[in-house]
């Protein structure tokens, strides 16, 4: 085990550093038992602190997970690829499949919580979908788990007004979802915007995506717009970062 990189790196970064590289070069599998802080510490020279402050990294990071009593052990969840363009194109939704089906290959996604309900929008959303102060939104809101992991939580926000009577106010929106109904409605999405930014986790989404400690979120904020350019959904998504690489591929 090597710490190559730049002597001004803190001691722990270079540890932690070193320790990733032999995970990506498959010398630590997914399931392996990680060096403790003893091992560390005899092979660095280094005080317990900095050893912990390593594996600390690795767990922030999403690579690592701690088990009690047993040490820290590389993650055997492998992170899902989010494709940011390809999930979004008029041939996913409109030819009835989800947009979550563009990401998952042969692995397998479940929304296992559901409410819809009429109420008000987060203060984005309504600022976004310019909703009077009275007007109501359609709200749906679900969590989703990969391979039996919750790795997102997502709440939708559509103009009462647009949408009354849909099945887009219902749990099961149909194939293709909320785009394909919106389309029927005669309000297709022709362009969307995401906004992505990270924070650590708010104690109700540590509990709901079962977060390890350390453990950033990723948010990511999608408007929908109609060809008149009327935002018709906001969707705020609170992405597991440990769970997610996110993928753009377009043509320059």
């Amino acid at each position: 085990m090597t710490t190559e990189g730049s002597g001004r790196e803190p001691k722990y970064q270079r540890i932690a550093n070193a320790l990733k590289a032999e995970i990506q070069s498959g010398a630590f599998g997914p399931g392996d038992r990680l060096p403790g802080e003893n091992d560390l510490m005899e092979e660095y020279g280094v005080a317990r602190m900095t050893a912990r402050q390593a594996l600390g990294v690795l767990q922030s990071e999403g690579l690592a997970e701690a088990r009690r009593g047993s040490g820290v052990f590389v993650r055997v969840f492998q992170p899902l690829r989010r494709r940011g363009v390809q999930r979004l194109a008029r041939e996913q939704w409109g030819g009835g499949r989800s947009v979550w089906e563009a990401d998952l290959g042969d692995r397998n996604l479940a929304v296992d919580q559901i409410e819809v309900s009429t109420g008000e929008a987060s203060e984005n959303a309504a600022r976004v979908l310019d909703l009077g102060e009275s007007e109501a939104a359609c709200v749906r809101s679900r969590r989703f788990v990969l391979d039996g992991k919750p790795v997102l939580l997502a709440t939708s926000y559509l103009p009462m007004s647009l949408v009354s009577g849909s099945p887009i106010t219902e749990r099961d929106t149909g194939p293709g979802g909320i785009y394909a109904r919106l389309a029927e409605l005669g309000h297709e999405p022709v362009h969307f915007r995401e906004e992505i930014r990270s924070r650590m986790p708010r104690p109700e989404e540590t509990a709901r995506l079962g977060l390890p400690t350390g453990t950033p979120v990723m948010l990511v904020c999608r408007t929908a717009f109609a060809e008149d350019g009327r935002p018709v959904e906001v969707n705020e998504m609170v992405l597991d970062a440990g769970s997610y690489v996110l993928e753009y591929d377009f043509d320059a």
